[in-house]
């Protein structure tokens, strides 16, 4: 049975640089992890939702981004192979998260 994990990270962005810059972090995954050969990723958006898959040796990830004008929210369905690393995988999911969507404007 799935595992969900649901991460709220708060940016000051507005919702379409934040979605441009989320699109550009997903597609840098996608390449790396395609291009190492690592898992089956696959992504589309509709709208402002982000859905995702990947799938590697016999287990699958999947999950759903919603890009906010302030937030975004990230649910995630870990496998019960993962659902010991939830805790973990939240927290990277959002540090990684806060950086990408860190306001590297001056101010």
């Amino acid at each position: 049975m799935a595992q969900p994990i649901t991460i709220t990270i708060p940016h000051k962005l507005g919702k379409a640089e934040a979605r441009a810059r989320i699109s550009e972090g997903f597609d840098k995954l996608s390449s790396q992890v395609v291009g190492a050969h690592l898992a089956n990723f696959q992504q589309g958006w509709d709208g402002d939702r982000l859905s995702f898959r990947a799938q590697t040796l016999g287990q699958t990830v999947a999950g759903r981004l919603d890009v906010n004008e302030s937030d975004i929210r990230i649910e995630v369905d870990l496998p019960a192979f993962l659902a010991g690393l939830a805790d973990k995988i939240a927290g990277e999911l959002k540090r990684e998260g806060a950086l990408l969507l860190e306001d590297k404007r001056r101010r």
